[in-house]
C-alpha cells in the first residue's frame, strides 16, 4: 500500500478519489489552495471512510511550501488534480490559466525529482482532442485543443512525455476524462462550484432545488439526434476508481501511458434534463440559448484501452448519476457552506 499525495484533493474529483484511495487501503496527503474548493469536503471524506490524513493549504505556485510537503512526508506517488478548469474563464483569462496550470505542474515535477518521487497520475481531459473528426475517440485520435484550458492540459501532457524521455525512471499515467457527474452515494460529498456553475449537472441541480431560475441550453442546432450537444458522462465514483487503478498500474515500470476514462456512451443535454427530472420528481425549467464559443457538438470515448490495460469499466448508469447528484444537492442545498 502506498502513501499518495493528492494535489487538488479537496475538489470535486479529488475528494471522491481520496475516498476510493482510502477504501482501497492506501494512505493519503492532500494539498489544495482551496481556490475553487472547500476544506469541509475533506472533513466529509474522513467521515465517510473513518480515516484521518494530513491536509496542507498550499498553492503549487509556492515552491517552498510545496517542497515542505515532500520534506515532511514519505510520498510514494502523486495524483495531480490541482488546476483551474473552466473553459469560458480560460478564454477570458488565458494568462492566468497558463501560469497557474503549467507553472504549478513544473514546480511539482521539479520538487518530485528532487525527492526522487517519480510516479504520477495526471488529470488530463478529453478537451485535448478538440473537435474530433471520428467518434468514438481513441487515445490515438489527433490532439487539437480548442481553448486555453484544453491547451494547458495538452501542453502538460507534452511536458510529461519530454520529462520521461529525459529520465526514464518516471512512470506517468495521463488520464483523459470525459464529463464527470454524480456524487458519492452517501450524499456527503459532491460538486460544489463557487458562484454560477460552469458545468451542466451542478447547474441543473441548482435549478431543480430553486437556487437558479432556469437552465440555459447552449445551442439546439448541433448535428445530433435532438440538436443539443452530446457528451460522455461518467459517474465521479467510477472516475475515482480509475485513478486508484492507474496509480496501482504505475507501481510497475510502464513509462508514459494514456487512457480515456469514459463510458463509451453519448448523452445529449436534453437526455440529461429528462433523467434529472425523473430523479428529482419534477420538470426542469430550461431555455435555449446561443452556442458557447469553443463548444463542440459530439464527444464520447472509446474506453477499450482502459478496460484492457487497467481493468477499468465504468459501472454506473445515467440514472445513478442523476439520482446521486440530486441526493447530494437536496441534502446540501448550499453545498459545503
Amino acid at each position: 500500500m502506498m502513501n499518495i499525495l493528492v494535489t487538488g484533493g479537496a475538489g470535486y474529483i479529488g475528494s471522491h478519489t481520496c475516498v476510493q484511495l482510502l477504501e482501497a487501503g492506501h494512505s493519503i496527503v492532500v494539498l489544495d489552495n482551496l481556490d475553487n474548493s472547500c476544506e469541509e469536503s475533506l472533513n466529509r471524506v474522513k467521515k465517510i471512510t473513518g480515516k484521518d490524513f494530513k491536509f496542507y493549504k498550499v498553492d503549487l505556485l509556492n515552491y517552498e511550501e510545496t517542497n515542505r510537503v515532500f520534506e515532511e512526508n514519505k510520498i510514494d506517488a502523486v495524483i495531480h488534480f490541482a488546476g483551474l478548469k473552466a473553459v469560458g474563464e480560460s478564454v477570458a483569462m488565458p494568462l492566468r490559466y497558463y501560469h497557474n496550470n503549467i507553472t504549478g505542474t513544473l514546480n511539482l515535477c521539479d520538487i518530485m525529482s528532487k525527492h526522487n518521487v517519480k510516479k504520477i497520475v495526471f488529470s488530463s481531459s478529453a478537451t485535448v482532442y478538440g473537435d474530433p473528426e471520428i467518434i468514438p475517440i481513441t487515445e490515438n485520435s489527433p490532439l487539437h485543443a480548442t481553448n486555453p484550458y484544453g491547451r494547458t492540459k495538452l501542453f502538460i501532457e507534452e511536458i510529461f512525455r519530454d520529462l520521461y524521455v529525459s529520465d526514464n525512471q518516471w512512470d506517468i499515467a495521463l488520464l483523459r476524462y470525459f464529463n464527470p457527474i454524480g456524487a458519492h452515494s452517501s450524499g456527503e460529498i459532491g460538486e460544489d462550484p463557487n458562484g454560477i456553475p460552469n458545468n451542466l449537472l451542478p447547474y441543473i441541480s441548482k435549478v431543480a432545488i430553486g437556487k437558479l431560475e432556469c437552465l440555459s441550453v447552449f445551442g439546439n442546432d448541433y448535428d445530433t439526434p435532438d440538436g443539443t450537444g452530446v457528451r460522455d458522462y461518467i459517474h465521479v465514483v467510477d472516475l475515482a476508481n480509475a485513478h486508484v487503478k492507474a496509480v496501482e498500474k504505475i507501481t510497475n515500470n510502464v513509462g508514459v501511458v494514456t487512457y480515456n476514462v469514459g463510458t463509451g456512451k453519448g448523452y445529449s443535454v436534453m437526455d440529461i434534463v429528462k433523467a434529472f427530472s425523473k430523479a428529482c420528481g419534477h420538470d426542469i425549467n430550461y431555455k435555449i440559448a446561443p452556442r458557447r464559443p469553443g463548444d463542440i457538438s459530439t464527444c464520447y470515448a472509446d474506453p477499450t484501452k482502459a478496460r484492457e490495460e487497467l481493468g477499468f469499466v465504468a459501472e454506473k448508469t445515467l440514472d445513478d448519476m442523476c439520482r446521486d447528484t440530486w441526493n447530494w444537492q437536496s441534502k446540501n442545498p448550499n453545498g459545503y457552506r
